[in-house]
């Protein structure tokens, strides 16, 4: 059982055990009235929890891990997310491949990873509210002659492990215009392997791959944008009550201007649209 889970469990023993001293104070005139019409009175049960996320903090630019903790674009995002909705957050660098079963077993109580909204993880897990549009690329070596997907019909193409760019290979695949396939547990491998010539292309996100090009000192480029209208979304176990109040913050985040300011830090430019 998480910490989170053991809080709420601790917190709904208090009340019931309130209900019965409330219950047997009859003869009382003292009313609760709440808060006014319109007013909210905070989030209950989640100021100064601490909860754990799970991030495969491995896929700059939305997570990272430089000397001083983790980064980027799902980092700043979910911390915002904390500081209104009133918890603390503590991150574990998960394989990506085992974050749907950690969220399973409870071992975390949210996983923010880059991680596609699909409707074989919506089997497994509770997805926030989109919070990115996130469409594929063919990233291939600098010195590939390869221009376009269609140049790939008998080439290998490699992609990271429980990734969307797995499903839209296999999708290539399916439609015979890619060759066959190869799995990474990570990117970087999947990067090592175009490099030295083991696979033709990689299929990886687009934001994500742009960060990665520019960092590869001209040995990768971007020759094709793969449209699969992919939303990211905050994942959860199923049933958990923290699915409500992220999405109010998430909203706040959208409407207030926090959410273009964390995208043109982390993407380089104002997002087209916001999910």
């Amino acid at each position: 059982m998480t910490r989170w889970s053991r809080s709420l469990f601790s917190a709904a023993l208090i009340l019931a055990i309130a209900l019965v001293v409330v219950g047997c104070s009859a003869g009382t005139e003292e009313t609760f009235q709440g808060g006014a019409p319109g007013e909210t009175t905070g989030p209950v049960g989640l100021v100064d929890e601490e909860i754990t996320v799970a991030s495969n903090i491995a896929y700059p630019p939305f997570e990272f891990s430089p000397r001083h903790g983790p980064e980027g674009f799902d980092i700043d995002l979910m911390n915002e997310i904390a500081d209104r909705v009133g918890f603390e957050v503590e991150y574990e660098n998960v394989p990506f491949d085992e974050l749907l079963r950690g969220l399973n077993t409870e071992l975390y109580d949210v996983a923010i990873s880059a991680m596609t909204i699909t409707s074989a993880r919506e089997q497994q897990v509770d997805f926030s509210d989109p919070y990115f549009n996130a469409d594929q690329c063919l990233l291939v070596a600098s010195y590939s002659d390869v221009e376009s997907v269609d140049d790939l019909a008998e080439a290998t193409v490699g992609v990271q492990l429980g990734t969307a760019g797995q499903i839209e290979v296999q999708a290539l695949i399916n439609a015979e215009r890619v060759g066959r396939g190869v799995t990474f547990r990570t990117i970087e491998d999947a990067f090592a392997a175009l490099q030295a010539g083991q696979v033709e292309g990689v299929i990886y996100d687009l934001a994500a791959a742009q960060a990665a090009v520019e960092e590869s000192d001209g040995r990768l480029r971007i020759v094709e944008t793969v449209p699969t209208g992919d939303q990211y979304g905050i994942a959860f176990p199923q049933d958990s009550a923290l699915v409500e109040p992220v999405n109010e913050a998430l909203a706040e985040i959208k409407a207030d201007g926090t959410y273009e300011e964390i995208y043109e830090r982390w993407i380089g430019l104002p997002p087209e649209e916001i999910p």
